[in-house]
């Protein structure tokens, strides 16, 4: 089969590699429809996270289940399905509590030995805790399937944000990224309620789609005018709620800084390029909390599903541009200069 590797910084091919198999008994293949590229895999693309030449990548995809082991019961050959970014057996003390970012037995799409989202096919581990099923007929509507999409990752990440930034009706939220982490975070906000939603960015393009998402305002500075900007929106007083979605040191503190005094910032975005960290004395001082981490988007994936199948949340906007496989390549390149937003991929 074809399927997306690194080789090393700004070295994306799609090459022939073995076809994906059943491993083991709990294994399940799965042909991929539709998948994408993460802002995450940007930091691998840059050679700010380290992976082998050679090594699978992709960690969001959807499609059909084309074969299972022996031990799966829930899933069988022809269902349709989604796949959160990681994999989980869904049976462990960490997935009882709903935290399947931390499975005993999980991991990560692309990981060495494992395959990667940006193929024609993926071996899923555990797929019975896995896997979610999708209505069969979603098949033929392209524009829900991009939306579905959404739930691997970005949808179930925003909701995360939000959750831990204790978004709550009639609260005032601010987003920091204009990614498409953010612009779902924007999404999720409304969804739980949010009175007033002020989104963070430069990009005429995003932004409006964040507008589209809910968004009341729209901040276009940086840094300590952003700060300002926020507060005089919000009486000086900043922010109920915060979403970080972007990662730097930059970003957290501009979260930090427009937060209402009592209230909460949740954080999403991969870490990167943080060197003195926090002022915790800030943060104490003003009562303000810290919530986030990975998403265990596992978790989310029935109630977020729920409200797209009924069209009471949208995310198919995110991705602004198709690419087939052998486009993938292009594709990087486009997220990495900005061009695209997020790239969906139609093996």
């Amino acid at each position: 089969m074809r399927a997306t590797v690194i080789h090393a910084p700004h070295d994306i091919r799609v090459e022939e590699v073995p076809d994906a198999a059943i491993q083991r008994p709990e294994d399940a293949v799965v042909r991929v429809l539709r998948a994408c590229i993460c802002g995450s895999d940007l930091w691998a693309y840059r050679g700010e996270a380290e992976r082998q030449p050679g090594q699978r990548i992709g960690h969001e995809f959807l499609g059909v289940v084309e074969e299972t082991g022996p031990a799966v019961s829930g899933l069988r050959a022809g269902d349709l399905v989604v796949a959160p970014f990681m994999w989980s057996d869904g049976t462990c003390e960490y997935c009882k509590e709903g935290l399947y970012t931390s499975c005993d037995h999980g991991g990560f799409w692309g990981s060495v030995g494992h395959d990667g989202g940006q193929g024609e096919a993926v071996r899923v581990p555990h797929a019975d805790g896995t896997l979610v099923k999708l209505p069969a007929e979603a098949v033929s509507d392209d524009h829900l399937l991009t939306g579905l999409l959404a739930l691997s990752d970005v949808m179930g990440t925003g909701h995360h944000a939000a959750l831990g930034a204790g978004v709550r009706p009639g609260s005032t939220v601010a987003v920091v990224g204009d990614g498409a982490v953010g612009l779902c975070g924007v999404l999720a906000a409304k969804r739980l309620g949010a009175e007033r939603i002020i989104a963070l960015g430069r990009h005429t393009v995003r932004t409006d789609i964040a507008r589209l998402f809910g968004a009341t305002d729209v901040v276009a500075e940086r840094g300590e005018a952003a700060e300002a900007a926020v507060r005089e929106l919000t009486g000086g007083r900043g922010a109920h709620a915060v979403i970080e979605a972007v990662g730097t040191e930059q970003s957290m503190r501009t979260a930090v800084n427009i937060t209402r005094d009592g209230g909460a910032v949740g954080y999403v975005g991969v870490p990167h390029g943080s060197g003195t960290g926090l002022d915790l004395g800030v943060m104490f001082d003003r009562n303000i909390t810290l919530r986030g981490g990975v998403a265990p988007v596992r978790a989310y994936i029935p109630e977020l599903l729920e409200d797209v199948l009924a069209g009471v949340i949208d995310p198919a906007p995110v991705f602004d541009r198709a690419v087939p496989l052998d486009g993938v390549p292009d594709g990087y390149r486009a997220m990495d200069d900005r061009s695209a937003l997020k790239v969906l991929i139609k093996p």
